[in-house]
């Protein structure tokens, strides 16, 4: 238990600062009360929402790619001692 999370919080961590980075950078750059859907209808939501709502949506991305990183870093042996003993 105790190494599920180490694991978790070794994913969660980075991806919530890069998320956080994320955040800063696309909203530098764009107007959340500008947004409109695909259709062009405008899109009804505060900022506030729009800035929660893409904060996740980033922090969900960067924490898939941590958790590839991690999964693509274990060696072969750890791998192969977790499918002899399991997880």
């Amino acid at each position: 238990m105790k190494q599920l999370a180490r694991r978790a919080a070794t994913i969660a961590w980075p991806a919530f600062l890069g998320a956080g980075v994320l955040e800063m950078a696309v909203f530098a750059f764009v107007d959340p009360t500008t947004l409109s859907l695909p259709g062009g209808e405008a899109l009804a939501l505060s900022a506030t929402a729009v800035y929660s709502l893409a904060f996740f949506v980033f922090w969900a991305a960067t924490a898939a790619a941590c958790a590839l990183t991690l999964l693509l870093a274990r060696s072969a042996e750890e791998v192969n001692a977790e499918s002899l003993t399991g997880p």
